[in-house]
């Protein structure tokens, strides 16, 4: 493991004179901070009473790829002592965020309008102010705390028995607990990038790519850019959830990975194919299912394929049953016409059409799943209604007595796949909505991220 240097506490000291008040602020955990990690942030030496302005910056990587200054602020009162703990203090109105939250100037950034080049990924700078004093005005203190998505000594490597797919882990002779993890529609590479950081928890990861639709993007006249990943399906159509019998295969001949302890963790649709996996593979010792659905949807894709007609879905060959969509085609409109695009809407409305028989036939059997399970949804999911299938979930198995974990977040929306220290004020920008509000968002995502960590480390041993 990393050694970390002591204590570090980060402080600018204003003052003349041995008399003179000198305000700090005490970044007091070992840095950089491991994301996800607890972190400690404190004001000291202030006046008792003294009402400051705590501001924050950070480079921030937008969906679009654009880099952007991301800032916020927080007006708070010192109390008796002189001192202001984030964790326990709330800011004053006019903050970027209402409550006490440690991480609340982390999440409430917006983008700023200062100067991007110089600033590294993952460093958060802070500056202190008299909350009454001019933006511009010199600070009495500043300070700066860094995360690092994973630990240095990770190591990674590609499969290539599997497009796309990479493998991380610790150095080290011993066999570690195993996860695999799965994306969701968005498709392609992406779910590579959490390979690393799961690692660094002392797994052995394989994050496993399964579908790489035509990419987004300036197109011209030939229209969408082609798939990342072109030998993997294009089409969300009959996707094999035996392929996981393969990774399985392949992760015993990997002298890093424990193949008798294998955990499987997937978001969105890659949540639907982790409860498929998890009730016909019995060699799963754990499920996680983030954001996930209680019932098989109907697939789509770019093919000529009918509507209505095919599923999501398939287990060695065999399509499984599924609930079809209602006006899906319709919904994407807005796309175009810039209306508010909420695919909840047709998975909604095609549950309600659908016939009894229809969803009990596509309904996931999860009390047939024998290892543990979590399940982590948003009430206000606007791309399905994850809150409430995760309770239907939590619900079914309660009834039949296997062990569950269930996270249902009334405030929050469909991306809790984060740890709570990323802005999530712009979760919502542009024509696709994916609900929740950022302060709802974001502490489901610290909640969810501390979860998982427990429910792998008590599943699946350390």
């Amino acid at each position: 493991m990393t050694q970390f240097h002591p204590l570090t506490v980060l402080a600018l000291w204003m003052g003349f004179g041995a008399s003179a008040l000198a305000q700090r602020i005490v970044v007091d955990v070992p840095q950089p901070v491991l994301a996800g990690d607890p972190i400690a942030l404190q004001l000291a030496d202030l006046k008792p009473g003294q009402s400051v302005r705590l501001h924050a910056q950070r480079a921030v990587q937008t969906f679009t790829g654009q880099v952007a200054l991301f800032e916020s602020q927080a007006v708070f009162q010192a109390d008796a002592k002189g001192r202001v703990d984030l964790s326990a203090a709330a800011p004053l109105p006019g903050s970027s965020y209402e409550g006490a939250d440690v991480r609340g100037l982390l999440w409430s950034m917006k983008p700023g309008a200062g100067e991007v080049k110089g600033k590294p990924f993952g460093r958060v700078d802070f500056r202190l102010h008299a909350a009454d004093a001019a933006a511009d005005a010199p600070p009495l203190a500043e300070a700066s705390l860094s995360f690092r998505n994973a630990l240095p000594e990770v190591v990674t490597r590609k499969v290539e028995a599997f497009p796309g797919a990479v493998f991380a882990s610790l150095p080290g002779a011993a066999k570690r607990p195993t996860l695999i993890l799965l994306g969701g529609s968005e498709g392609g590479s992406m779910i590579a990038r959490d390979a690393a950081p799961w690692a660094s928890r002392g797994y052995a990861v394989l994050a496993l790519p399964y579908y790489s639709p035509p990419q987004w993007g300036p197109t011209g006249p030939t229209g969408p850019m082609a798939p990342e990943l072109p030998s993997l399906p294009a089409e969300f159509v009959n996707i094999p959830v035996d392929r996981l019998e393969q990774a399985r295969d392949w992760l015993a001949q990997q002298p890093e990975a424990d193949a008798r302890r294998i955990g499987v963790m997937g978001t969105s649709k890659g949540a639907e194919f982790v409860l498929l996996a998890g009730v016909k593979m019995p060699w799963i010792q754990a499920v996680a299912a983030i954001v996930p659905t209680d019932v098989v949807w109907e697939g789509w894709g770019p093919g000529p394929g009918p509507v209505g007609v095919r599923a999501s879905f398939a287990w060695k060959g065999e399509p499984y049953a599924f609930v079809p969509y209602q006006d899906f085609s319709q919904e994407f409109a807005g796309l175009s016409t810039g209306q508010p695009v909420k695919i909840r809407r047709p998975h909604d409305k095609g549950r309600a059409a659908a016939s009894p028989e229809v969803i009990a036939k596509a309904r996931i059997p999860v009390e047939r799943i024998a290892a543990p399970v979590l399940v982590a949804g948003g009430g206000d999911d606007q791309l399905w209604d994850s809150g409430g299938m995760a309770a239907n979930i939590a619900a079914t198995r309660q009834k039949a007595g296997v062990p569950t974990v269930a996270l249902v977040f009334p405030e929050a929306g469909h991306f809790l796949g984060g740890t709570g220290t990323g802005p999530t004020t712009h979760y919502n920008d542009g024509p696709m909505k994916n609900g929740g509000t950022p302060a709802a968002t974001a502490r489901a995502q610290a909640a969810t991220h501390a979860a998982l960590l427990k429910f792998f480390a008590d599943s699946l041993g350390r």
